[in-house]
């Protein structure tokens, strides 16, 4: 991927970094307003400089790519995963940090990465790195100005950074298995310093030593004192009635404390609720939405629809199917350019709030698309409007890491992890276009 380095650092300043400590509310809760997508990317229209379809009157840049930072040289991807910013403090949305999925690091002898980039200026460093981390996924800014990542592979680690003043340099990398021994991969945190995490596995089909099902639950975390992770207590989601249903909704609750070193089989023993690849998690408004990639299987071994969101409102513990192929919105047939295409809700994958309060996903798929859900919902639960944003065209790539920074609610940020072209892995931001004298800012 090729760019022009000074026209790049003039973007990222112009995408809106302020150094403001708080967003107002007003523009916190604006609306991310588009006419949606009538249908997903075609991989035959890939444009290396412009590998997102979108919708009319938006544009996209790249914040930071391999040609800035090639972590993974000879040929191998950056495998740019999740982002998070420095989302409180005096610099408030300047430093974007950012897990890299490297797997097997026998293989690779750099080991699992950790980078930040300044957003105002543009450079790009590694932050953290380690021979044994291996498939770094979720990362989360804490209100007490930590960062926290996590690997997601069975029994993996969770770390808190502890930065030093400059904030793009790391003074302390703590293990935190209090949180549990996890395949990690969402991290959140709710207004009493509370975590939330999840075990993406297929606990419904792989299941562990206990049988099926086993493992691929929902946790919460409670530490013994407000922003001190050394301690705590650790619970799984459980569901009290579910009216029969195989897919794990009704009334939750959750169940422990237990045994955080070995948090899959403890919280199956517990009477913790299986699901099919929990992956990422969002709170918003007091409702926890966590991403199902995976729909349960039937005898043949087909899923009976392709993956969900679910929510679980954290005071009353209902849990609801949220957004759920076939449901509301489109079961997703064939590919783009197939007889019988029908663009579709398939393996979603990660969650991010958008300022106006929506909740948007995007899919662990081919196309890789962006959906935005409303979070005003019908009586069962379900949101009352699912939209399509964008789709990815890269032929080989997924998207994943959305995000949306407090201080940038004009800027959704993604990542493009394993790209075909050479050197294609990178962070992109997504905005209006602009207009100055009358004119757009890119005529």
């Amino acid at each position: 991927m090729i760019k022009n380095k000074l026209v790049t650092a003039a973007v990222i300043t112009a995408l809106g970094f302020t150094g403001s400590a708080v967003a107002d509310d007003d523009n916190r809760r604006h609306g991310f307003k588009f006419k949606p997508l009538d249908e997903s990317a075609s991989a035959a229209d890939w444009d290396t400089t412009a590998p997102w379809k979108l919708p009319r009157g938006f544009k996209q840049y790249v914040v930071s790519d391999e040609t800035d930072l090639n972590i993974y040289d000879g040929g191998r991807d950056d495998w740019h995963d999740m982002n998070n910013v420095n989302e409180t403090g005096p610099m408030a949305g300047r430093f974007m940090y950012r897990t890299h999925e490297l797997r097997y690091p026998a293989n690779q002898p750099e080991g699992g990465t950790v980078t930040v980039v300044d957003l105002k200026t543009g450079e790009t460093k590694i932050l953290a790195q380690d021979p044994s981390w291996d498939a770094l996924d979720g990362i989360r800014w804490t209100p007490w100005g930590t960062v926290l990542f996590a690997e997601e592979v069975t029994g993996g680690r969770l770390f808190e950074i502890e930065l030093n003043e400059d904030l793009m340099t790391a003074a302390n990398v703590i293990d935190r298995p209090a949180v549990g021994r996890l395949a990690h991969e969402g991290i959140d945190i709710d207004a009493e310093g509370n975590l939330y995490v999840v075990d993406e596995h297929r606990g419904r089909t792989s299941g562990c030593d206990l049988g099926l099902p086993c493992g691929g639950g929902v946790y919460k975390f409670v530490p013994d004192e407000y922003r001190n992770l050394e301690s705590g207590s650790l619970y799984v989601l459980g569901i009290e009635d579910n009216g029969g249903r195989r897919d794990n909704t009704g009334q939750g609750v959750w169940l422990g404390p237990i045994d955080a070193s070995d948090a899959r089989r403890s919280g199956t023993l517990a009477g913790g609720a299986s699901y099919q690849r929990p992956e990422d998690l969002e709170i918003i408004d007091g409702v926890l939405y966590v991403a199902i990639t995976e729909g349960p299987r039937d005898e043949y071994g087909d899923e009976y629809y392709e993956g969900r969101v679910i929510a679980i409102d954290l005071e009353s513990m209902q849990v609801s199917d949220f957004v759920k192929a076939g449901v509301n919105v489109p079961v997703e047939i064939g590919k783009p350019g197939d007889e019988g295409h029908q663009t579709g809700f398939d393996s979603v994958d990660n969650l991010a709030e958008a300022p106006n309060g929506d909740l948007v996903m995007i899919e662990d798929n081919n196309p890789s698309d962006i959906w935005f859900a409303s979070t005003r919902t019908n009586r069962f639960g379900a949101s009352n409007q699912v939209k399509l944003f964008a789709s990815l065209t890269d032929p080989g790539a997924e998207g994943t890491g959305i995000y949306f920074s407090p201080q940038q609610p004009d800027v959704l940020y993604v990542n493009v992890q394993h790209s075909a072209a050479d050197d294609g892995d990178a962070t992109w931001a997504i905005t209006r276009k602009g207009r100055k004298n009358g004119k757009r800012d890119d005529d």
